[in-house]
């Protein structure tokens, strides 16, 4: 019988749901699971932290322990992309490159989310488009932003405004309304918004303006981790403070119970490729040749860039006061991992 019972909230990530489903066991703790989506959950767990063990916007995270949040992290990233190389552009717009993006609109989900975080980050030390130099525009509200929990302010000197409730991201760039927006490999869900302000659907418009930013998004994947040696990551899993005081020993328990399920996702991942992915095998193949055996690495050692990197982005980008520690923000039996 279980020593410890934890309610854990999580969007399905196939790393983790072995963890979820009971598959895999953390020992002496029972999990009892919520499937929740990311925006919801961190805005429910920052406002209210309602849930012992939860997922984690790493931006977030950053800002709330920057803040005095009452959290502590596992190092545990099962949730990775290469952001910045998901950004759309108008063909009117005059965008033929990265670095044209300066002077441009650009929508963001939300400011303060780790996808933002990372495509500013990027493309401001790898193509020269400062934050300071182009035009910002976030779609997501504060009564249900990550923002609204934190009390987030547009950062000075930034070009801040916020996207109509009556329209999208996806509308406004089909319209050329603005410029850019992260709707790369989302186009078919993009096409489904409907412009509150019009009633017409977006799939009713020009997308044949619509054009990715980098049209070989494996070559740029390809480059970014040849110059940087990692992928971004997206989340993390945090313990609510006073479930880690109150039980010594259990980030230990539950890194361990992490590893071992995303050890059983890799180890099941061939026999789950689906039979109409005629090619899946040949595309894990390429992933594992460009990215390595193992594209998400746990632990503090194996992510010292990466969490250097990500530390350094969220001060220069002004969302918290000073460079967090990594000691600051993740359990301290785990800093040896």
């Amino acid at each position: 019988m279980a020593d410890l019972t934890l309610s854990f909230v999580s969007n399905y990530n196939e790393r983790v749901e072995p963890l979820m489903n009971g598959t895999i066991k953390a020992d002496g703790v029972e999990i009892i699971p919520t499937y929740s989506h990311p925006s919801e959950t961190f805005w429910r767990q920052l406002k209210f932290q309602e849930f012992e063990v939860a997922e984690m916007s790493m931006s977030s995270f950053l800002v709330a322990r920057s803040r005095g949040a009452d959290m502590i992290a596992l190092p545990v990233f099962p949730s990775r992309r290469f952001f910045h190389a998901e950004q759309s552009y108008h063909v009117d717009s005059g965008i033929k490159a990265p670095g044209d993006l300066v002077g441009k609109r650009i929508g963001v989900g939300e400011y303060q989310q780790t996808a933002a975080l990372w495509a500013r980050g990027v493309l401001d030390h790898d193509f020269g488009v400062s934050q300071y130099k182009v035009h910002w525009y976030m779609e997501r509200t504060d009564e249900l932003s990550h923002g609204g929990a934190t009390g987030f302010t547009p950062p000075p000197g930034i070009s801040f405004h916020r996207i109509p409730p009556d329209k999208s991201m996806a509308t406004m760039l089909v319209n050329n309304e603005i410029d850019v927006a992260p709707i790369a490999g989302h186009l078919s869900r993009a096409v489904n918004v409907i412009d509150r302000s019009t009633h017409i659907r977006a799939s009713e418009a020009d997308w044949s303006k619509i054009k990715p930013l980098f049209a070989d998004e494996i070559g740029e994947a390809k480059r970014f981790v040849a110059k940087h040696g990692f992928v971004p990551v997206n989340h993390t899993y945090i313990v609510r403070g006073d479930v880690y005081r109150n039980n010594p020993g259990i980030a230990l328990k539950l890194y361990d119970a992490f590893s071992k399920a995303k050890a059983h996702a890799a180890a099941t991942l061939p026999e789950r490729i689906p039979a109409a992915l005629v090619f899946g095998p040949e595309y894990l193949a390429m992933t594992k040749a460009i990215l390595g055996d193992d594209p998400f690495p746990y632990g503090i050692k194996d992510n010292q860039a990466m969490l250097q990197t990500i530390i350094d982005f969220s001060h220069e980008q002004g969302l918290t006061p000073h460079k967090m520690k990594v000691e600051e923000l993740f359990a301290e039996e785990l800093l040896g991992t």
